[in-house]
């Protein structure tokens, strides 16, 4: 297992790899995060909405248990994912990477975890599994339209909880040098980001378009304006911000 200033080295190593990627490759690889985590999200309403009939905890628990597949996917099997990529900074913040190459990663990840989240939920919602239990279309209906009665003020600042926990998985998956470490690694902190009813901006690209696809009354402009551009405000300032300045003022800043 790597040592905190250990995962420094190796979290500013990857994001300067992150940097050189190729913008077709930013591209595939944030549809496929996309997918990835909407994988994760399909789960967690087939399997909250079925244990809800009997107890709204365990629903809650066993919805945040299967969720946290996404990123497992994302880190082990390899996407780009937007939040993840937050701690880029990290290199940027040592000047191992340039703000040109941040914003480049950052915008084409974005787009890709975006087509990839509502292609995912396009074609779900024209398979027939919603369709063949009302309960879970009214399910993934309820989601969305909660998620549009946030204020700005509760999206950006449950956005900004969610992704210090988000990052400090990726953190965390770096220390360790093998799956089953990764795996337990990663599951914790999303188990707890998503019991504790946090936002993320990649998730709910999913759950919101999903929502939509479905019939829920909420438009696009809703979408953007009352929940993802105030929530990536806030995972930006969890995930690029608060946790690699930390992390950088204690393992590399030299005065």
């Amino acid at each position: 297992m790597l040592k905190p200033n250990e995962i420094v080295k190796a979290t500013i190593n990857a994001g300067i790899n992150k940097a050189k990627l190729s913008s077709l490759q930013m591209i595939l690889l944030g549809i496929l995060a996309g997918i990835f985590i909407g994988f994760g999200a399909h789960a967690n309403i087939a399997i909250s909405q079925t244990l809800g009939r009997f107890d709204i905890g365990v629903a809650t628990f066993m919805g945040a248990a299967v969720f946290p597949v996404g990123l497992m996917l994302v880190l082990i099997a390899g996407a780009e994912l937007f939040t993840g990529n937050n701690l880029m900074t990290l290199a940027l913040m040592d000047r191992k990477i340039t703000f040109s190459q941040l914003s480049k990663n950052w915008s084409l990840v974005y787009i890709g975890n975006f087509i990839g989240s509502i292609l995912l939920a396009y074609i779900i919602s024209e398979s027939g599994l919603y369709e063949s239990n009302s309960d879970i279309a009214n399910r993934a209906i309820g989601i969305s339209e909660a998620r549009v009665g946030f204020t700005f003020q509760a999206a950006l600042l449950r956005g900004i909880l969610c992704n210090i926990i988000v990052v400090l998985a990726v953190w965390l998956s770096s220390a360790s040098q093998n799956v089953i470490g990764k795996l337990f690694s990663i599951w914790f902190p999303i188990m707890l980001f998503v019991v504790s009813g946090f936002e993320h901006s990649v998730a709910n690209m999913f759950f919101l378009s999903m929502g939509k696809f479905l019939g829920a009354n909420i438009t696009w402009s809703e979408i953007w304006i009352n929940n993802l551009i105030p929530v990536t405000l806030g995972n930006i300032i969890g995930g690029a911000i608060i946790i690699p300045g930390i992390y950088y003022l204690i393992y590399v800043y030299k005065k």
